[in-house]
């Protein structure tokens, strides 16, 4: 995994690469609009081709490329965590549900006497 990877220039074949990406994705949005008299499935198809197709133009570009090789790292970094077992994380979320109710009830408590205290203070208490 590069971790501290250069990063390379965005050249201009990159840059156009990366305007017909968007050029394509906004056609494709303008499609659905343009074709307003067709059915729905029509229009739909026609954003899906345009998202595909713009997608598929800005992954063969530079940035592209490296956000691929990216997700790739990313996924092979996932696959290195060990992950809770099942007991494990019924214990741990056990264990913050009664710290849970525990911090409430003494903000209860503090709050019960904080309010008795002010009560007392001011001659509201019986």
């Amino acid at each position: 995994m590069a971790v501290n990877a250069p990063v390379a220039k965005q050249g201009f074949a990159d840059r156009l690469k990366l305007a017909l990406a968007g050029a394509v994705l906004v056609a494709g949005i303008a499609g659905f609009y343009v074709l307003s008299d067709q059915a729905q499935v029509v229009r739909v198809v026609a954003v899906l081709a345009g998202v595909l197709l713009a997608l598929l133009i800005g992954a063969r570009s530079g940035p592209g490329m490296q956000l691929w090789g990216f997700l790739k790292d990313s996924r092979a970094e996932l696959r290195r965590v060990v992950w809770p077992t099942r007991r494990e994380t019924l214990q741990t979320t056990g264990v913050v549900f009664a710290a849970a109710v525990v911090v409430g009830l003494m903000l209860w408590f503090f709050d019960w006497l904080i309010n008795l205290a002010i009560g007392g203070f001011m001659g509201l208490g019986g």
